[in-house]
């Protein structure tokens, strides 16, 4: 018999009530997760909170007129989704490149690109959910020194195809 088969209800009640769809309150997500300085990472979705194998989902929160530290991710794809703020993101050997993001905006950063989120508003907090390529939440901080003079890269997409900021 494989799982999918129907002739013992209960025993898939069972199975799915324990280990079917999670939801975990936004009051409740876990601060124990590797830091980046001069941000607030929260895990809500990962291996020890759900059991996730392949992704890792959370929160980031970073102050007004704040930056990260430069950093990559390793081996992990990630996802960042502007909830609220403006993102500028730095990104290359000397984070010499950069380009923006608002609320609705989706950041995708590839494996090992040294980078570095920055809120681009005085005055308004940056809040970003974040969803990674693996159940572990890798950030490994790096010591680089910044271009004093980024080049702007504009945002390039099927709506945007000259490019936009």
């Amino acid at each position: 018999m494989s799982d999918h088969d129907h002739d013992h209800p209960h025993d898939g009640e069972a199975r799915w009530k324990h280990d079917g769809v999670r939801v975990i309150p936004g009051n409740q997500l876990d601060a124990n997760t590797a830091q980046t300085p001069g941000m607030d990472r929260k895990a809500a979705i990962n291996f020890a909170r759900v059991g996730a194998q392949k992704l890792w989902a959370g929160t980031v929160t970073i102050h007004a007129n704040a930056k990260t530290g430069p950093h990559h991710h390793g081996h992990l794809e990630s996802v960042i989704y502007v909830v609220k703020g403006r993102a500028r993101m730095r990104w290359g050997e000397h984070l010499e490149f950069v380009a923006e993001a608002g609320p609705g905006d989706f950041i995708y950063v590839p494996p090992y690109v040294p980078h570095q989120e920055i809120n681009a508003s005085p005055t308004e907090a940056l809040e970003c959910v974040l969803c990674r390529s693996d159940g572990q939440a890798v950030a490994i901080n790096l010591d680089i020194e910044p271009a004093e003079k980024p080049e702007q890269v504009l945002w390039v997409d099927p709506t945007h195809p000259q490019g936009g900021v």
